[in-house]
């Protein structure tokens, strides 16, 4: 029946995809290879199980909006604001020296300035959705060569408007220059109204939504900024993908962006897929078997073409050398946008019809080698470091004044990266009088804080770096960075360099915690295990739970690195009517455990009031209460003590109770 062929179509695409990209998983493939591939394989130019691409193409276009969707939702405009000089230093340049190098290049081969610079304008562009999607799932979002990708690609998209209006230009048909003017214009008006939006409009907007307290409305609102806004955007000119990135650059200004997120993830997840789908259906596999060379020469031409481009752009922007290499490598392939662009010009004659299909092949071959090539970057730019004129380039590049800091500082705490844990700790190494430095790869942190900090401007995944920052004579290495393999870079280095050095590693996931330990950290914090132990330790608090058992627990989970939580037999009835009863004052709880100090000595022999200040007001026995007792009561093991006093006296008498001072205090007196 024909209303359901394209159901028949959904249930082949998703089918074979679901095939192929479980048989790829088990070899380590990534899955966006997965879906491309099953592309091919269902398309009218493989097996032809699909004919009509144009029956997917919404769809694949749905899921590019909800991806740019998702991710918007994860910035927010103060944060865009920040990278501001990346979008427009690092993303202008790149896109420039790309139109120039390809239009140069092309122009050798076709001698027709006009196809040359179109050629330009089609390689300038990145995929975004590919690039975007590796980072996510690679969690490299905020590394810098994740922002400096970002910031590239959104630049990238803004030029979506220029180049389609250019375009005609470049062929003869003509239009006019203030018609690009106008529509110019017309697309900064629309952006600037969509940012307005986000700060007075739609935060009020879903505070009304989510007093109904109604799921399937907030979703329904939710889908509709996100649609409605890319529409909109792309009435005046902007692409889709941009607008609806800035549909979810107005939902993180509110407080509902992590529902939002979470409501959204699923529908992206599920369209996404077809659009890699859908672009490895546009792979003539004939075609490329008859013109192999001629697409593997265009191939080999922009991978380097792109790759220099987006490294210098990176370094443009004060970027480090190797994280100017991983922005190369993750820009080396062409956009979706450039198909869409390539249509056009192929519509007004820039493009012949035998070129067009090696720029698709070509551009699909990069599409596919993008995973592996980010996958792999970090170990390629630190091969291409390793070079020998790389290496004295590096050395030449380090910074004169480091061993001046350094000159007679022994003992002291190197700190990698000045965001805010390593702000944190500065700030109360300083208090502490213990010295330290900072190395740090925002060269703009490093210029306002150069006067008040010991801070220099370096790569500490470099031994050279390592060693001006004096490695060998320092006592303790803390890593504060976002990127988990330059962590791990600095972790092996600094161990083999300095055996003795106590290293200590903030990572945010605990599966990296085994790896890094292995290659010689000595602790290693995981934000989202510390965030846990948080939360469960104000819940246990609020039961009522003793203090020191909860301390237990921390301290048990973290000894064993974060692996496990031992259970602490803890008494069944806790006095859980002290809340009510003794609202306004402040009570702590603490039970005598088997081998405590305390068990056999009577109250009076703790002489806790008279150390801390504190008062024993109760002790819970088994079943039995005993409310006041006596001086002369004796404490037994598995006694839950009732404190009275202040916040500060309460502290101290758990600590007191920890050590063996009134054992002291009873002999002395």
């Amino acid at each position: 029946m024909p209303q359901y062929d394209f159901l028949q179509t959904l249930v082949i695409i998703f089918g074979i995809s679901a095939l192929v990209v479980f048989v790829l998983n088990r070899i380590k493939v990534p899955s966006i290879v997965g879906f491309l591939v099953a592309g091919m394989l269902v398309g009218p130019h493989g097996l032809g199980l699909v004919r009509d691409i144009h029956e997917v193409e919404l769809l694949a276009e749905i899921g590019v909006i909800l991806l740019l969707f998702v991710i918007g939702i994860e910035f927010s405009l103060t944060y865009l604001m920040k990278m501001k000089k990346i979008i427009i230093w690092g993303g202008g340049s790149q896109v420039i020296l790309s139109i120039i190098f390809s239009a140069g290049i092309a122009y050798l081969f076709i001698s027709n300035i006009y196809q040359s610079i179109f050629f330009g304008f089609l390689i300038a562009l990145s995929s975004t959705a590919i690039v975007l999607k590796m980072l996510q799932d690679r969690g490299e979002m905020d590394t810098p060569h994740g922002r400096m990708l970002i910031g590239i690609l959104i630049f990238q998209d803004l030029c979506v408007v220029p180049l389609m209006l250019l375009t005609p230009a470049m062929s003869g048909n003509g239009i006019e220059l203030y018609e690009i003017a106008y529509k110019m214009i017309k697309a900064a008006l629309i952006v600037a109204v969509v940012l307005i939006a986000a700060r007075w409009i739609v935060p009020e907007l879903l505070h009304q939504v989510v007093r109904t307290k109604s799921r399937e409305l907030f979703i329904s609102v939710i889908i509709l900024l996100c649609f409605g806004i890319a529409l909109l955007t792309s009435k005046f000119g902007l692409s889709l993908a941009l607008g609806a990135f800035l549909a979810g650059l107005i939902i993180s200004e509110s407080e509902y962006a992590s529902q939002a997120t979470s409501e959204i993830l699923p529908f992206k997840d599920s369209f996404i897929g077809l659009f890699f789908v859908s672009v490895g259906m546009l792979m003539d596999i004939s075609f490329v078997q008859v013109h192999y060379t001629e697409i593997l020469a265009v191939v080999l031409g922009i991978f380097c073409l792109k790759m220099i481009t987006g490294t210098l752009a990176a370094s443009f922007t004060g970027s480090n050398l190797k994280y100017s290499f991983n922005t190369g490598f993750g820009l080396a392939q062409v956009g979706e946008f450039s198909f869409v662009l390539a249509l056009v010009g192929r519509s007004v004659g820039l493009i012949t019809d035998n070129l067009y299909q090696i720029f698709l092949s070509s551009s699909v071959i990069t599409m596919v080698m993008t995973p592996f090539v980010i996958r792999y970057s970090n170990r390629l730019s630190d091969r291409i470091i390793s070079l020998g004129f790389i290496k004295n380039l590096l050395r030449s590049g380090v910074s004169k004044e480091t061993p001046k800091i350094l000159s007679s500082v022994t003992g002291h705490v190197i700190i990698v990266g000045f965001g805010i844990n390593g702000k944190n700790l500065a700030r109360v190494l300083a208090d502490a009088l213990i010295p330290y430095i900072v190395i740090e790869l925002n060269a703009d942190t490093v210029k306002k804080k150069k006067k008040k900090e010991p801070i220099f401007y370096g790569d500490a995944t470099s031994p050279e770096i390592l060693n001006h920052a004096g490695i060998h004579k320092a006592r303790v290495l803390v890593i504060a960075i976002s990127d988990a393999a330059a962590t791990r870079r600095i972790v092996q280095i600094a161990r083999k360099e300095n055996p003795n050095l106590h290293i200590l590693v903030r990572t945010r996931y605990v599966s990296e915690i085994d790896d890094l330990t292995k290659l010689g950290a000595n602790e290693v914090i995981p934000e989202e295990f510390e965030t846990s132990i948080e939360i469960f330790s104000r819940t246990l608090h609020n039961y009522q739970v003793p203090r020191n058992i909860i301390n237990e627990h921390i301290n048990n989970i973290r000894r064993n690195h974060y692996k496990t939580l031992r259970t602490t037999s803890l008494p069944i009835k806790f006095l859980t009517e002290r809340y009510d009863l003794m609202k306004t004052i402040e009570t702590e709880t603490y039970l005598i455990k088997d081998g405590s100090k305390a068990d056999g000595h009577s109250i009076k022999e703790l002489h806790l009031r008279a150390e801390t200040g504190a008062t024993i007001i109760a002790i819970h026995r088994g079943d039995e209460i005993y409310h006041n007792p006596s001086p002369n009561f004796v404490l037994k093991s598995g006694d839950l003590l009732l404190l009275i006093g202040k916040s500060k006296v309460l502290n101290a008498a758990v600590e007191y109770l920890e050590s063996e001072r009134f054992l002291v205090v009873k002999y002395h007196r």
